[in-house]
């Protein structure tokens, strides 16, 4: 396990507007008040990690009534994490306000129950919201649930329309990963673990999102996740997949699906939506009626998809008037809001933060000061404005949740590149392991 470096960014390699680059400045003072480890009379402070059971349900690879455990991770400077073994979910993310005020800022359910029942259901529409979901084997859409690799074709059950959406039906946030606690200087976590075999996701003829037999992803592939958690507010999350096959290749896309709001989960309708987002992409991926990308990379310049220096949300979200250099497809339009990948920006020092990852993107709430930062290795970052959260969900507080309630920022490799050979390349040639880190730092 990689320790997680310090790092901050310098602001001379981004555009930031002005009102939130005082926001950020006065966050980023905050953040370097805190980043000092609290110490007790009787030595320093180190994050720690407990354990507790969550309940029982069906593992769908034995079919076995299994236990689910929670893990906390708790920082010395008031950050707390729970992560679950169900779905290697994030539930929870509570951390301090300027003020000193504690809340969590990430949607999530309150039950084991409702998570089975409501985040991802192996049901053909849309599959569910994925609150802070692992995801795989393949985050995002792969069109018409099929692609070609090893010299056949592979077909895999649809769940999105017309597509296959982040694993299909029964994808790693439907599974209940093996876990172990795990501590290094500065920081604590919990090792996830799960044994994906060759055919995951397929299914027979006549079964539900088969049009005909889904023969699934080739190879068996071992995943394991690494959350850890240190006392600079960053949550780190280190991806290392396996392919055990001695000839087949797969694809793979792994990525967190977390909905952040800044202002609290609890916090009132329409707060997400006043947030400022900055990313570091100048080009974004359009996409088609089926939100599949169209394979161009077009500039983000002029359109409300310039977030190269800091908007609110909700500042364009809605301006069918601007152009978004798609042509027929209004991007606005066909996705409801924003639900599109952002190709980053090629690596810069000015751009280099902890671990030596990428800036990806960031986010700020004006009322409470909560700054979200975001470093990855990965060349994009889908980023989802909570289109189709529509008030019929009850989260973690017992508020319901609705369009602004939150936003993703899913750092990955692009939608549907096993079909578009000019995107990076999502192969996993036999025997090879893939890595990457995604940090999610709060308050600095």
């Amino acid at each position: 396990m990689r320790p997680v470096l310090r790092g901050k960014l310098s602001s001379s390699g981004l555009r930031v507007g002005a009102v939130a680059a005082l926001a950020l400045a006065t966050v980023g003072s905050l953040a370097a008040m805190r980043s000092a480890p609290a110490t007790h009379a009787g030595g320093g402070c180190a994050p720690t990690v407990s354990k507790q059971f969550f309940g029982k349900t069906i593992e769908p690879y034995t079919g076995n009534n299994t236990a689910v455990y929670r893990y906390t991770l708790t920082n010395c400077t008031g950050t707390q994490v729970k992560i679950l073994t169900f779905g290697g979910i994030v539930q929870s993310v509570t951390t301090p306000s300027r003020r000193g005020a504690e809340a969590d800022v990430v949607l999530g359910f309150k039950t084991l129950q409702d998570y089975v029942k409501f985040d991802s259901p192996p049901v053909i529409a849309n599959g569910g919201p994925y609150f802070g979901e692992t995801i795989g084997r393949y985050g995002n859409r792969i069109a018409k649930g099929t692609f070609k690799l090893n010299g056949q074709t592979y077909t895999l059950p649809l769940n999105n329309g017309a597509n296959s959406l982040h694993g299909g039906l029964v994808g790693f946030g439907n599974h209940i990963w093996a876990s172990k606690a795990v501590t290094a200087p500065g920081s604590a976590g919990v090792q996830l673990t799960l044994v994906s075999p060759n055919g995951d996701a397929s299914g027979a003829a006549g079964s539900p999102g088969c049009v005909s037999a889904c023969t699934g992803y080739p190879a068996q592939l071992t995943v394991v996740v690494t959350y850890t958690l240190n006392n600079h507010g960053q949550l780190g999350i280190h991806y290392k997949a396996t392919n055990n096959d001695k000839k087949l290749s797969t694809v793979l896309n792994l990525t967190n699906h977390s909905y952040f709001n800044m202002a609290g989960e609890a916090s009132a309708a329409g707060s997400a939506y006043r947030q400022f987002v900055q990313i570091n992409a100048n080009r974004y991926t359009p996409v088609d009626t089926t939100l599949i990308p169209l394979g161009t990379e077009p500039s983000v310049k002029g359109t409300p998809f310039d977030f190269t220096s800091p908007h609110t949300i909700g500042s364009r979200i809605d301006d069918v008037t601007a152009p978004d250099h798609a042509g027929k497809f209004h991007q606005l339009l066909i996705a409801q809001g924003y639900d599109h990948n952002w190709v980053l920006n090629k690596q810069t020092k000015a751009t280099t933060g902890p671990d030596g990852l990428n800036l990806s993107a960031r986010a700020f709430d004006p009322a409470s000061g909560r700054l979200l930062t975001v470093w990855t290795d990965q060349p994009g970052v889908q980023f989802y404005s909570g289109n189709f959260l529509n008030g019929t969900l009850v989260g973690i507080s017992g508020h319901t949740y609705r369009q602004s309630a939150g936003y993703t920022f899913e750092t990955q490799h692009f939608p549907d590149s096993p079909n578009q050979s000019n995107f990076p390349s999502t192969v996993l040639a036999p025997g090879k392991t893939f890595t990457s880190t995604t940090i999610f730092a709060f308050n600095s």
